[in-house]
């Protein structure tokens, strides 16, 4: 397997992650986002959107975080990151959905402006985020994980967004319950970091 990557991108983040929890090999192939790699016409060619990440496996490209996180857990980690029982696949994908539109649309995108890589209303952008923070809070200030009593793509998909919003401005000290689970995933054997976020063994 083969991950186009961007080292700070959260997105990103929740492949590697997902990666490292398997412990499955991969190459790691840095795409320079800044230098506009994304969107030469060798990029485009295996990603039209010209987003990372991309994984590339069996003579195939997938992009977007969320379908690569479905492939590889359905592959390599079968029932325990995506389980297909019809209930708990409904409760992993409610926080898919969370972690697509608040927490992306609030939490990164107020990260991405504070940090001068994207444009948009700082008001609107946080208000968002208190959104999904205060859904993330309202669950797991009674429960350990978002969706199931384990670790599921739910966790991994809302993660780095969420643990990275302090780098936007937006303060997680009235969220205790998000706060243990941040902790919680980053002790979790198998754990890798990124840039903001800390950086544990690959293997406890």
């Amino acid at each position: 397997m083969k991950l186009y990557d961007l080292v700070n991108s959260g997105n990103c983040h929740k492949v590697r992650l997902l990666l490292g929890f398997l412990d499955l090999p991969y190459e790691k192939i840095p795409v320079d986002t800044a230098k506009g790699e994304q969107r030469t016409p060798e990029f485009l060619a295996i990603n039209p959107m010209g987003h990372v990440p991309v994984l590339a496996v069996d003579g195939k490209y997938i992009w977007e975080s969320t379908p690569i996180m479905v492939y590889i857990a359905r592959n390599f980690g079968r029932d325990y990151w995506l389980p297909l029982e019809t209930n708990a696949l409904t409760e992993i994908t409610k926080w898919l959905a969370v972690a697509l539109c608040e927490v992306r649309t609030g939490l990164a995108k107020t990260r991405s402006i504070t940090q001068g890589r994207r444009q948009g209303n700082l008001d609107e952008t946080r208000e968002l985020g208190a959104v999904a923070l205060r859904a993330l809070e309202s669950r797991l200030k009674d429960n350990d994980w978002l969706a199931l009593d384990h670790p599921t793509l739910a966790d991994l998909a809302c993660y780095p967004h969420v643990a990275l919003a302090p780098e936007g401005g937006i303060r997680l000290d009235g969220y205790p319950g998000v706060v243990r689970w941040i902790d919680r995933i980053q002790n979790l054997p198998g754990y890798v970091g990124m840039p903001g976020l800390p950086y544990r063994p690959v293997r406890a």
